[in-house]
Parts: structure tokens; C-alpha cells; sequence
């Protein structure tokens, strides 16, 4: 299991931090979901409605190599580029196998 874990991470291009509970759900969806390139963490802003829940992650928009999403936990939004070849519906359900709410 270490092995996998270790690719996953390699996925995760960490240029940003990453806000609470987030990093754990996108280390487990990389480490399950092998049609995910990579995850590129983007800008976090603070948001009101998004204080003590669990997080959720709605993926929005299509990009030229995958999706946009926006995760949502402690107060804060932070966006997420997901490189797949995966349709929305399937890395939604994807997202929700490892726990996150939609």
C-alpha cells in the first residue's frame, strides 16, 4: 500500500496550500482512481457558508484536460483542476466514493 500512496502523491502537484480535510479526500481519490493524471490545488478564498462542514466538492466546469472543481470545508472554497479523461458523472461519483458530499 505505501507504493500506491506514494504515486498518488505524485499526482497531487502541491503549489498552494490545500484547505482542511481536502488533502486526505484527494490522496484517497488518486490512489483509487487511476484515470486521474493529476490534481492541481488553485487559489483558496473565504467563504461564509462553508464553515464546519464536511467538505464538499463540485466539480463545475470542463477544461481542455480534464475538470474544474471547487472543494468546500472550514470556512473556506479552494478550486481544483483535475486532469482525466473521465466524464463529469463518473468523477463525481468518484469524489463521493472517498467521501466527499456534492
Amino acid at each position: 500500500m505505501p507504493f500506491r500512496l506514494r504515486t498518488a502523491k505524485g499526482k497531487l502537484k502541491i503549489e498552494h496550500s490545500i484547505i482542511d480535510g481536502v488533502r486526505p479526500l484527494l490522496e484517497t481519490l488518486l490512489a483509487q482512481t487511476p484515470e486521474i493524471r493529476s490534481v492541481i490545488p488553485g487559489v483558496i478564498r473565504p467563504v461564509r457558508d462553508a464553515k464546519g462542514i464536511k467538505v464538499k466538492v463540485r466539480v463545475t466546469v470542463p477544461t481542455q484536460n480534464g475538470w474544474k472543481a471547487i472543494a468546500l470545508s472550514a470556512g473556506a472554497r479552494q478550486e481544483l483542476f483535475i486532469s482525466t479523461a473521465m466524464d463529469r458523472e463518473a468523477l463525481e461519483e468518484a469524489l463521493q466514493r472517498c467521501g466527499a458530499e456534492s
